[in-house]
Parts: structure tokens; sequence; C-alpha cells
């Protein structure tokens, strides 16, 4: 969700406003201004810099952090007239854009994850290195906590969570550990719960691929924040808003993000023409995809940007346009 860098330097912010720009300074329908919606407001560290370039933008922020949220709101009196923000979980794309009066946009943008002040907010409990209640909760109004998923879910059910999401192959040994502990005491700190996760794993295991707790936070962060299920109805919500020429850019940080956003996107892009079928190349019938991949895979942060921004080196980049509306 947010910039995922130190001072909040977007990542690879050249790169994805060079994707977005050629969408966001066509012609629109009616000459009215063009529309972006930033996702993953964030500290719109992205969305300032489209903001400067296009004198014209408009922008809806949506974020589920109230604390992104006040920070949208001084962005919207910095560019007076241009920015809308919405409070709420990224799956209501279609609804707050509806809300703010439109029915086509010509750029979105998704910045995954847990953003640099998340991370840097040591209260918020997404830190496995720095000591802080267990919360996790990106939007801190929501009920669910990772001090509940922790304390709460039966072992078959915490270990599915820590395999599925964290895909630590120690799921199981973590969740009987954390069974064990949470009976003694509740587990309410996010140090704690660091200490347990390392003595659950072998200690063969703990000696590469970082903190032994990452998998593990970051799969109750996913659980907390539904951000797989919230990632799998967004996307298609928000390529539907695309108007022809719109174009939609998204930066995910793990492999379970970038896979459903790889499978969206070659699902919207793939031709499904039958082999031999005699029709014009340019007819609807001919299942030709509405999208286009402006990038082949995915693309990754340069040298520079990860020798002066350490937080970009998971990310991976993946941008598509729009060619037509559905037939």
């Amino acid at each position: 969700m947010g910039e995922h860098a130190y001072a909040h330097v977007p990542v690879m912010a050249g790169r994805i406003a060079a994707l977005l720009l050629p969408a966001l300074t066509g012609p629109t329908p009616g000459g009215r201004p063009p529309v972006l919606v930033d996702a993953t407001l964030g500290r719109a560290g992205h969305t300032r810099i489209l903001l400067d370039a296009v004198p014209e933008l408009r922008v809806i922020g949506i974020d589920a952090d109230p604390e992104a949220i006040e920070a949208g709101r001084a962005l919207a009196e910095r560019y007076q007239g241009r920015v809308t923000v919405a409070h709420a979980f990224y799956d209501h794309i279609a609804e707050v854009v509806t809300d703010a009066g439109h029915r086509r946009v010509q750029g979105v943008l998704f910045d995954l994850g847990v953003s640099s002040p998340q991370l840097d907010d040591a209260g918020r409990g997404f830190s496995y290195s720095q000591d802080a209640p267990l919360d996790m909760r990106m939007d801190t109004t929501a009920e669910l906590s990772a001090a509940r998923v922790v304390n709460e879910y039966p072992v078959p059910e915490l270990a599915r969570v820590l395999y599925e999401y964290g895909e630590e192959r120690f799921a199981r040994r973590i969740a009987e550990a954390v069974a064990r502990e949470r009976a003694k005491d509740p587990i309410t700190t996010t140090l704690r719960l660091s200490a347990i996760v390392k003595d659950a794993i072998p200690a063969p295991a703990r000696r590469t691929g970082g903190n032994p707790a990452k998998r593990t936070f970051q799969a109750l962060r996913i659980e907390v924040n539904d951000e797989l299920g919230v990632l799998r109805r967004a996307l298609p919500a928000a390529l539907d808003l695309l108007a022809p020429g719109g174009r939609l850019a998204a930066l995910a940080y793990h492999s379970l993000e970038d896979r459903l956003v790889k499978r969206e996107l070659a699902a919207r892009t793939a031709d499904t023409t039958p082999p031999g079928l005699p029709v014009r190349a340019d007819d609807p019938l001919a299942g030709r995809p509405d999208f286009r991949l402006l990038i082949r895979g995915a693309e990754r942060p340069d040298d520079d940007e990860l020798a002066a921004n350490p937080r970009s080196a998971s990310a991976r980049l993946r941008a598509v346009e729009r060619l037509r509306e559905t037939a």
C-alpha cells in the first residue's frame, strides 16, 4: 500500500509515471479532466508526481488506514479541487469511483502491501524487530487484530494461515508452539511472538533467509487485513473501470500478490480466437483481448534504486492498457 521507502520515496516512481502519463495526457470523452484512482493512497508519493506533471489531473485516493486518510486530506488541501479521498479497502473501488461521479477513469495505481510509515511506526505491530502490541490492522477501526488470530485461532486454522499466506514450511510446528505458550499467558506483543516462532523453527533452518519470524508476520498481516481477498476482488473491478486507452499499474512485494496480479492480467490480455476461425482479426467475435500488456513479465527496480532504497528489493511491477470497450 505504501511507498516502501526511506523518507517516503515511492518505489519505481519514474517508471510508473512513464507508464501512466500517456493515459493521463491523452484525449478524454467530452474533453473532461483525466481521472487517476490511487487505490492504495498511503503517503501519495506516486500521485504527487502525477499531479505535478498533469495540471488538469483529478485523483481519487482510497485507503483503509486512517493516518493515510489524514495525509490524503492534506493532499486535497494542497491540490484544491483535484483530490477526493475515500476511507475504504480498495475492493470498494467501483463504488468509490461511482460516488465520486465517474463511470470511467484513465488510470489506476496499486502499490500493495504495508507502507513504510506503517512499518516504521512500532505501535502498529507490523514489525518483528520492534516490540509493540500485536495489531497489524491497516484499518485501525477493524475488529480482527493479529493478537486475536494468534490467541483464538485453533491450531489447524492457524497452521493453515501460516502455510498459505506465509509459505512457511514449519507452519504446524509454529502453530503448536503458539498454542502451548498462549495456554500459559496470552501472546500480546510482537517480540514475544517473534521469539516463539524462532524457537519453533529448527536451528539449521534459522541460519538462512533472514529473520525466522518474517513469514509468520507476513501471514498474520494478510489474514488480519484479508489482503489477498481484497486484491482478488479489486483487480477485475479496477480493470472494468478503465476507459479505452486507460492504464493500470500494480506494484507487488511478495509472490502471492504478484501471482494474483499476473493471473488477472494474463486472463484479460489473452487472445481466445479459435485457431483457423474464418473471421477478420478486428472482428469482436474473434475473441481478441480488450487489454494489452505494457510489460512482458514483471519489471524489477534497477541497481540505482536498490542502492538508494533497500525496501524496494522485492518489488514487482506489472501494467496493462485497455484497447477497447468490452464487446
